[in-house]
């Protein structure tokens, strides 16, 4: 049977909102049942109220657990939350309003009653810390929200004051406490009826939207993308971004298009992901197939658009679209992100580095050298970026997902977040100040620093095993050659800031591989790349899945 993906969703691939909203409140979860528990992963707690895994008892002990690190850590400023268009989100962010008003936390909800991007929730925590007086109380954060994954899921993460990502010590200390309270029945748990919660002396109001949108020229160059009169096209792929696009092209007189103005909790307009499923993963080319076709020449040769976009549901991805190239790859679209940044921001620290994942492809490696830069590879995960951010001596991090966020154009910073909305602008303005498309520019970087090929598998492996892998050591690997090059690097720790990397990368002069085990599923990822052509790569994965196999047998 022919694969649907790419081809728009039909009746039986839609989840029921009615039981996905009746399960959130009336399932309770099996605690025996490690899926069950809360758990943060890169992107905070996720699950499905269909599954037991996104429920309000999660919802309301990850909230007092969040109460009681803020209380351990000082941080007595106000607590800005916002959420997506999950339909699990509005009720996920009732429940924590009710748990932080009746502890009494400042809380700025949106003065909008709208859904909020997780980069203009770190933006607003930055700019509050910023401004505030020196020693003031500093504010934080959570964001409602599972990024891209499908409409039956939910999503809470939590934001400290330098407005990123919490690291894996505050994730895990509030893991092991709602995990405490969920098996103690919420008893600790101090919660008001929402009402009250909502009437609150304690809760209050904030515009994320013109704090975001009215910021924008310190970050880019817009007078640039308007003069050029570029003609964009934005699509929110029914996320939190959707009433940021039109105010961008309104308020800063943009020759902008919202594409698809649609909210739609089953999100019944998207196309299919490559598994047939419903992800608002807009560096897919299933996912993206609407915005593709958009974007193709019309008979007169010319496209609807200079530059196309698209963004997840909480709109820290970014998805770029060009006439001449379609969708771009995101390794593709970050090396020309970086080549032109670092040649056009006359105000950053001319000694800051570029921060890059270590599974993101190697041409930015080739492209910082270019450049006289220092590249800093660190582990998957957008929260070793923020130091660099804060500080400038980063001005740049990205991850091979499609993330990225970069420093104003004084340096200072922007967001510690990934930020899906200043990714796909930042594509316009490349437009109007080179005259090329970002797809052309990767061309000639590609004609200067080689043509990398990258792909991403699965193997399968037990628990057992994905433990294991998960904590080698360099000298476990006794290998000496990969795909007929030596191997000139053996890591488990990265580069860039000796973090463990929870696997296995393993470099040659023009490849390399990276490993590392699924935390849901039981396969492990190998991530690997040559600038030598496709079948070297065949090459190179074969050789690399032989490998792991051998070492965690």
């Amino acid at each position: 049977m022919a694969s649907r993906a790419g081809t728009v969703a039909l009746p039986q691939d839609l989840v029921d909102i009615t039981a996905l909203l009746d399960a959130y409140f009336d399932v309770a979860p099996d605690l025996g049942d490690p899926a069950q528990r809360v758990a943060f992963g890169t992107s905070g707690h996720r699950g499905s109220s269909l599954k037991a895994s996104f429920n309000e008892p999660h919802i309301l002990a990850i909230t007092q657990a969040i109460v009681e690190y803020r209380g351990r850590q000082g941080i007595t400023g106000p607590l800005f939350i916002g959420r997506d268009t999950h339909a699990l989100s509005e009720p996920a962010q009732n429940s924590a309003l009710e748990v932080l008003a009746a502890n009494g936390v400042t809380v700025l909800v949106d003065a909008r009653h709208g859904y909020t991007p997780t980069p203009a929730l770190s933006h607003a925590i930055l700019k509050y810390n910023r401004e505030a007086a020196p020693g003031a109380p500093q504010a934080d954060g959570i964001v409602v929200t599972p990024s891209h994954n499908p409409p039956g899921d939910g999503g809470f993460k939590y934001n400290p004051p330098h407005g990123g990502p919490a690291d894996t010590d505050a994730t895990g200390w509030i893991a092991d406490r709602a995990n405490q309270l969920l098996e103690n029945g919420l008893r600790g748990v101090k919660r008001i009826p929402l009402n009250d919660a909502l009437s609150a002396d304690t809760t209050g109001k904030f515009d994320f939207l013109s704090s975001y949108v009215d910021d924008l020229p310190s970050v880019l160059n817009l007078d640039a993308i308007r003069n050029a009169g570029v003609r964009i096209g934005a699509d929110p792929m029914g996320g939190a971004s959707v009433d940021y696009w039109g105010e961008i092209g309104e308020r800063h007189q943009l020759n902008l298009t919202v594409v698809n103005p649609t909210v739609d909790p089953q999100w019944a307009f998207m196309t299919l992901d490559w598994d047939e499923k419903i992800r608002m993963d807009c560096s897919s080319p299933s996912a993206m197939a609407s915005l593709i076709q958009r974007m193709a020449a019309g008979a007169d040769g010319t496209a609807a658009y200079g530059v196309a976009t698209g963004n997840d549901a909480d709109a820290d991805r970014h998805g770029i679209v060009t006439p001449d190239g379609g969708l771009m790859n995101p390794n593709h679209y970050l090396a020309v992100a970086i080549d032109y940044l670092y040649r056009n921001r006359g105000g950053w620290n001319p000694e800051s580095v570029v921060g890059k994942t270590l599974v993101s492809s190697s041409i930015i490696d080739r492209v910082a050298g270019g450049l006289g830069r220092k590249l800093v590879e660190v582990p998957v995960g957008f929260k070793w970026f923020v130091p660099g951010l804060l500080s400038g001596e980063g001005a740049f991090g990205g991850e091979e997902s499609a993330g990225a966020s970069f420093n104003k154009l004084d340096g200072s910073v922007w967001t510690t977040d990934k930020d899906g909305i200043l990714l796909a602008l930042l594509a316009s303005e490349i437009t109007a100040v080179t005259g090329s498309s970002p797809s052309q520019l990767y061309k000639g970087l590609t004609d200067q620093f080689g043509a990398p090929v990258y792909a991403r598998i699965d193997a399968a492996a037990t628990r057992e095993q994905k433990s294991k892998l998960g904590k080698l050591s360099a000298a476990d690997v006794t290998a000496t050659s990969l795909a007929g090059e030596e191997i000139t690097a053996k890591l488990t720790e990265a580069p860039g800031n000796g973090a463990s990397i929870g696997g296995l990368k393993v470099v040659t002069e023009n490849a390399w591989f990276a490993a590392r085990p699924s935390g849901t599923e039981d396969v492990y990822k190998i991530y690997a790349e040559s600038f030598k052509g496709a079948d070297h790569l065949k090459q190179v994965q074969e050789e690399a899945k032989a490998l792991v196999d051998g070492v965690i047998a």
